[in-house]
Parts: structure tokens; C-alpha cells; sequence
């Protein structure tokens, strides 16, 4: 459940150290302590707690996974939660980080679907005069690796809709079509969801906080808001697109059975005037000039299919047929 647990000083790594000597290093100056924790159990946090001194409700959240993104402030320390995105197998899968930091240290908890933070510590040992800013680096490069990893997952999701929408106005009225289009507006709502808090967050250390956060870090967090408005901008134009979609698709399933109706409607029309004709002959009346003419039956066939094509004639350039 310990993925990493390292001490840095001016920004240079120190090397890893036991959970249980957490508390003598954060007692010595200029030095903070990153640990990196993977799923843990109640016992674990509560070692953490007691090595870092954090707030019993904050513990809890993070114990208990399925938190809402959020930016909690307690006595000496903040308490984050971001949620991660990634594909898995052309899905797209949600988990959650936890994030404790305070002035001298830096904890984060990955729930569920998540990559390692392995190429963010890495990145940022590459950076010894950033890092030596203190913990708030490392929240930054944390919170900026989740965001750019929303990236390709918006990408993707684009692409399945220009997928869908190709299918959609190849084809005539498919079910399967529509379901899939329904599938991918939720997961964007739940993408837009995952993002929208984060600039929300980022707004809070930018504008206080000043103890984790230092003045020179503040342009960091405004990239990070960069890149958060444009993910946004770019999945509500997708979902706004996706409705039309599915509107539009609705309208041409609607015009092709008004057009199927009007061809049954004028077949009906011309079918309706030897129904009315030939009725008539079928009553029995006694008294009918034209069952006594010798020409009568040809003559009145004739006229029911001149007044058939007639009719047929008019249907065909009024488009009904």
C-alpha cells in the first residue's frame, strides 16, 4: 500500500524512510516528506494521521472513497480530493486522489482507476530548484499530471462521437446508435463533472493558502486553470454537438415516416376513386342508365382509370408519391 515515502531537502531527495520516522524528519528545517499510498486500510491512515497530525474527519474521507472533488482547509494542513480519469480497454474509468498537504509534508491517497505518480516524482527530482519551493510543487505537479491526462480521454470520447455521428446519418433509425450516443453524454457529464472543481481548487491556492502555496508558484496553478477551461470548453462543445445529433437524427427518422405516410396517403387517394365508383355498380338498384348501354362498361372503366392517372399525375408532382 506504500508506493513511495521520501524526504526531500532544498529540493534534493534524501532517500526513502520508515513510515514510523515521519515525525523526527518533518521536525527538521527545510525538509518535507512526500508519501505516495495506494488504496490504503484504516490501519495505515491511522498511522498516518498520527505521523503527520491530521484531522480525524479528513481521515475519514479518505478512508471512504467516493468523495466529492473538494478543498477542505483544517489547522495545519489541506485536504484535496481530485478525481482521475484513463481509458481502460477504450473505456473510460473514474478513480479518485486524495491529497494531504501541509507546510512540510505531502500525501497522496489513489483510490480505484489511477496511474502511478512514479513519473511525477521523477519529473520533479529532475527540478531540484522547483522542488526546493516546498510541498506546494509537488501538489502542483500532482494535480497538473491528473489534468493532462483528462486530455486523451476527451480526445477519445470526440472521436467515438465523430464515430457515432458518421452512423447516425448513414443510417436509418438505429436503436443500437442511439444508446451508444446516450452512453457518451454520460460519460461526459461525468468527465465534466471530474474537471469543473479543479479550477475551483485552483482558484482557492492561488488566491490563499499562502503557507503551502508561495507566491512563486501561483503562475503554476494558473496553467493548470488554463488547461482545465480548455478540457471544459472543449467537452461541452462535444456534448452540445451530441444533442444536436440526436435531435437531428430524430427529425430525419420523423421526415422519413411523414414521407412513408404521404406515399400511403396518395396510393390510398388514388385507390379510393374505383372503390367509390365500383361501389356504387354493387348496390342493387334496379333502375341504372348505364347497366342498359352497351358501351357503359367500357366507358365507365375508362373514366375511373383517366381520373386514376390524372390523380396519379398530380400526386407525382406534388412529391406525395
Amino acid at each position: 500500500m506504500i508506493v513511495n515515502c521520501v524526504a526531500y531537502r532544498a529540493g534534493k531527495s534524501l532517500g526513502d524512510i520508515p513510515i514510523n520516522d515521519i515525525s523526527e524528519v518533518l521536525k527538521e528545517p527545510e525538509t518535507f516528506v512526500w508519501l505516495g499510498v495506494h488504496e490504503p486500510d484504516t490501519q495505515l491512515l491511522r498511522k498516518v494521521q498520527e505521523e503527520f497530525c491530521l484531522h480525524e474527519l479528513a481521515i475519514e474521507d479518505a478512508l471512504h472513497a467516493h468523495q466529492r472533488p473538494k478543498l477542505e482547509a483544517y489547522a495545519d494542513s489541506l485536504f484535496i480530493v481530485v478525481e482521475t480519469a484513463q481509458l481502460v480497454n477504450d473505456e473510460v474509468r473514474f478513480g479518485e486522489t486524495h491529497l494531504f498537504v501541509g507546510k512540510n509534508f505531502i500525501v497522496t491517497i489513489r483510490h480505484g482507476s489511477s496511474v502511478s505518480y512514479a513519473p511525477v516524482r521523477h519529473k520533479c527530482e529532475t527540478a531540484p530548484h522547483r522542488l526546493g519551493l516546498g510541498p506546494g510543487y509537488a501538489l502542483y505537479s500532482v494535480i497538473d499530471f491528473i489534468v493532462d491526462n483528462y486530455q486523451p480521454v476527451a480526445e477519445r470520447l470526440q472521436a467515438r462521437f465523430q464515430e457515432l455521428e458518421q452512423e447516425i446519418f448513414e443510417k436509418s433509425f438505429d436503436r443500437e446508435s442511439i444508446g451508444r450516443l446516450y452512453k457518451l453524454k454520460g460519460e461526459l457529464i461525468k468527465l465534466r463533472d471530474a474537471v469543473g472543481p479543479i479550477n475551483d481548487i485552483s482558484a482557492q491556492l492561488i488566491r490563499f493558502h499562502e503557507e503551502v502555496v508561495r507566491k512563486e508558484l501561483r503562475p503554476y496553478f494558473r496553467d493548470i486553470e488554463d488547461h482545465v477551461s480548455r478540457i471544459i470548453k472543449g467537452t461541452d462543445t462535444i456534448r452540445e454537438m451530441l444533442t444536436t445529433a440526436i435531435q437531428v437524427n430524430l427529425a430525419l427518422v420523423t421526415v422519413g415516416q411523414n414521407e412513408v405516410v404521404k406515399r400511403l396517403a396518395g396510393w390510398g387517394a388514388i385507390l379510393a376513386i374505383p372503390t367509390v365508383i365500383f361501389s356504387m355498380y354493387g348496390m342493387n338498384f334496379k333502375f341504372m342508365p348505364e347497366l342498359g348501354g352497351k358501351f357503359a362498361y367500357p366507358l365507365v372503366v375508362g373514366a375511373t382509370a383517366s381520373a386514376c392517372a390524372l390523380l396519379y399525375r398530380r400526386l407525382v408532382r406534388a412529391g406525395w408519391i
